[in-house]
């Protein structure tokens, strides 16, 4: 009779009750997420990140400065609150504290919706919002010079210089995605936690400067802002135009060892790099537009401005003839 040692078979059964369904791991130790429906985005949410908690912290210090302005009769624009809360801090929970966070290490497509929103369009209404004017009228005496002079650090000046900011912007993703870095975000969740924040002050870094109405120093002109805002659009068409034709995986084995039914991480690719390139040229297109509407905003502010000094020179020069006559 034929004996079997039960160690062996324990070990040998393993693999196959993988294959009858028991789930991968993810990132973290994580199980792998069900197929990607409308339903499990609801159902995967979750509350206890500390992104989350950042996110809630900072709704909530920029609505008490908003409270304390209009305690003491001072306005303060509801289009700025809206940009915000809306698109600028409720996008960042779009992608990271709703069920969307359970297929990032599972879908690059999600993986790169997550990149589109945290690095290009969450800064821009951020930056729209102006919570460093806000708190820069809020504050106490004390607070408020020492953002002033963190603003005006040397720090500060070589990281919002437009240049920088473009070179920091460009060379991230091309440094994440062609290197062993991008693996090993996925093989550690607290890596990935830190590539989203990450992304998120990358875009700031680079669309603070340019769409933001806070007080910056060596802002450039329009002209130079909507030039380098052109100069990004080719970067993410040649990105995402190489991950949709890349004869490798990004990641490696990593997705293929997921064993998920439902995904084919072939297609999965080239949809990712689909999002990137669309999705590159849709904000950059979006953000030209913001920036024109500053523009003429500010050529018109401008335009009042100089009546305003003529008509006072006029009234001078009457004042002038009347008294010498």
């Amino acid at each position: 009779m034929l004996h079997v040692d039960p160690i062996l078979a324990a070990t040998s059964a393993a693999p196959a009750a993988v294959l009858a369904g028991t789930p991968a791991l993810a990132a973290g130790g994580e199980a792998t997420p069900p197929p990607f429906t409308v339903g499990t985005v609801l159902t995967e949410t979750r509350l206890d990140s500390w992104l989350a908690l950042g996110l809630v912290l900072a709704a909530g210090l920029y609505l008490y400065g908003v409270y304390r302005l209009r305690l003491r009769g001072d306005r303060w624009p509801i289009s700025r609150t809206v940009f915000f809360l809306g698109p600028g801090l409720g996008g960042i929970a779009l992608v990271t504290v709703s069920g969307l966070h359970a297929y990032d290490t599972a879908l690059l497509s999600v993986h790169m919706i997550q990149h589109m929103v945290l690095s290009m369009v969450a800064p821009i209404f951020l930056a729209l919002g102006a919570p460093m004017t806000l708190a820069l009228r809020t504050l106490p005496l004390r607070p408020r010079k020492r953002l002033l002079a963190i603003v005006h650090s040397r720090v500060a000046r070589v990281y919002s210089f437009p240049l920088v900011a473009f070179a920091i912007f460009v060379v991230n993703p091309f440094a994440l995605y062609f290197s062993d870095l991008y693996r090993f975000t996925l093989e550690h969740a607290w890596a990935h936690e830190l590539v989203h924040a990450h992304f998120i002050m990358t875009g700031c870094v680079f669309f603070w400067p340019l769409l933001g109405l806070d007080p910056l120093p060596g802002r450039w002109p329009y002209p130079a802002r909507a030039l380098l805002m052109l100069l990004s659009v080719p970067f993410h068409t040649v990105l995402g135009l190489t991950i949709m034709q890349s004869s490798t995986l990004f990641g490696g084995d990593w997705y293929p060892s997921l064993n998920l039914g439902w995904a084919d991480p072939w297609a999965d690719q080239v949809l990712a790099g689909g999002i990137l390139w669309a999705g590159g040229e849709f904000v950059s297109v979006t953000m030209l537009a913001v920036l024109v509407v500053q523009w003429v905003k500010q050529s018109e502010r401008e335009a009042r401005r100089v009546d305003r000094e003529l008509d006072r020179q006029e009234a001078r020069e009457r004042a002038a003839d009347a008294a010498a006559a």
